[in-house]
């Protein structure tokens, strides 16, 4: 009976390690792949030279369908080893730890890059720009509307359905320029701005590292957001009605913020 306790000591712990890791290289490749896709001009010369990439958009298809296939694989090895310490040892760790990776947003198919990388995949799709190989793998992906809120869906290989709620969870609307905070949640970006007692003039860059994510009460998560350009040219083309009203209101409180903060430093400067 001792050899569960022992396992469980040594055992979690290394899958925990196991699992940051990969979920690290995934993130890290998709935010490079997407950074080539979405650059232009001198900017992608600069990133091509930097890492020797030959840039096509078939290239871009297929190593982005080969991440996702990645965190698939890896995704039901993860299951199919949790499942397996539980029956093995006649408990619950593996459930329990797999609960407690997803509160803590690490599991790879919370990844926003994953999400990102599926709203690339269906704007590719949408622009008639294919490749047999990606198209295949994200055929059953499609943006649902329903009672004014909207999801990313997609279903893949092996019964693995992958859903990304697109409602912000501060203003309850659908997602209006994205940004994913460190932490893996994502939200509008005026209002992670709020949320952080910043204005977007300074940017969530400027936070302090003790305001926290209004979900999971993790503070520092501010300062390493990004933002989600892939999701947000899908929702514009999506929701294109819902987008311009959007657009229009959030002019407003850019250029009133914009007004105050220069107002603000006016006032600094001359000592009034």
């Amino acid at each position: 009976m001792l050899f569960p306790i022992v396992c469980d000591g040594t055992f979690f712990p290394s899958l925990l390690e196991e699992m940051s890791a990969v979920v690290g290289f995934f993130n890290h490749r998709a935010q490079k792949l997407l950074e080539l896709h979405l650059s232009s001009g001198f900017s992608k010369c600069i990133i091509w030279l930097k890492d020797k990439l030959k840039g096509n958009h078939v290239a871009l298809i297929q190593e982005g369908g080969d991440l996702v296939t990645y965190a698939i694989i890896n995704a039901i090895a993860m299951r199919k080893i949790l499942k397996k310490y539980d029956k093995i040892h006649y408990s619950k760790q593996g459930q329990a730890f797999k609960s407690q990776v997803q509160s803590k947003h690490i599991e790879i198919l919370q990844s926003p890059w994953l999400c990102e990388l599926m709203a690339f995949h269906i704007n590719l799709r949408e622009s008639r720009v294919h490749s047999s190989s990606a198209s295949t793998l994200f055929e059953g992906c499609c943006v649902v509307l329903n009672d004014g809120k909207s999801s990313l869906s997609c279903e893949l290989f092996d019964s693995v359905k992958i859903d990304f709620d697109l409602t912000c969870s501060i203003c309850l609307e659908t997602l209006f320029d994205p940004v994913s905070l460190s932490c893996g949640h994502i939200f509008c970006y005026m209002c992670a701005c709020k949320a952080a007692s910043v204005t977007i003039v300074d940017g969530l860059k400027e936070a302090s590292p003790c305001q926290k994510c209004p979900i999971c009460r993790e503070g520092g998560v501010y300062e390493g957001a990004v933002h989600l350009e892939e999701v947000h040219i899908l929702l514009s083309r999506s929701c294109p009605e819902y987008w311009e009203e959007r657009r229009k209101a959030e002019k407003v409180e850019r250029v009133q913020q914009t007004k105050e903060h220069w107002e603000s430093q006016c006032r600094l400067f001359t000592g009034i």
